[in-house]
């Protein structure tokens, strides 16, 4: 199995793209005076391009081994590579010890400084783009259960794998 992951943090603050209004009069966009933020753990399947998702108030170590409990959960009895950055929150304790306890997970890292190799940016640009551009809700919590129902529900493409001629030999791993 091959999964990308990323974390993604999303505020209450609309941001906003193409907007249109009557020539001559600009669009009002109100600001939310406050920081609160809540973050998402996304992993992109990268057969079938399902995402498994978690939110949570913080990223850390700690936080960070308990998704990956979730992923292998996801995919009992199944060998996983997992494709992600180096953000400091994927080392430490917590998540060596996730990896000893579960030699069925492998880690590889994406190099240093390109987000753009990573499939699973695009989905979030993709659930951004959807859910949080130009809404006008104005509490956190309904905002990130649309932003949750929207990554669960949808399948998003990654041509990764084509791209490193995996497809083409992926019978043989079944």
């Amino acid at each position: 199995m091959f999964l990308a992951e990323d974390e993604a943090g999303l505020y209450l603050q609309a941001t906003t793209t193409a907007v249109w209004a009557p020539r001559g009069q600009t669009p009002v966009v109100r600001a939310h005076p406050g920081r609160e933020l809540v973050h998402f753990y996304g992993t992109l399947n990268l057969h079938t391009g399902q995402e498994i998702v978690m939110r949570s108030t913080e990223m850390n170590a700690q936080v960070t081994a308990q998704y990956l409990e979730r992923i292998l959960g996801a995919f009992p009895g199944v060998n996983i590579l997992l494709l992600w950055d180096r953000a400091p929150w994927h080392s430490g304790q917590p998540i060596r010890d996730v990896l000893a306890a579960n030699p069925r997970l492998e880690i590889m890292l994406f190099p240093v400084a390109a987000p753009e190799l990573n499939p699973q940016e695009h989905v979030w640009k993709a659930a951004r783009r959807a859910v949080s551009h130009n809404h006008t809700m104005s509490r956190l919590p309904e905002l990130a259960d649309k932003f949750e129902s929207y990554l669960q529900s949808n399948a998003f493409e990654s041509p990764l794998l084509d791209r490193y001629g995996f497809n083409a030999i992926r019978p043989m791993f079944k």
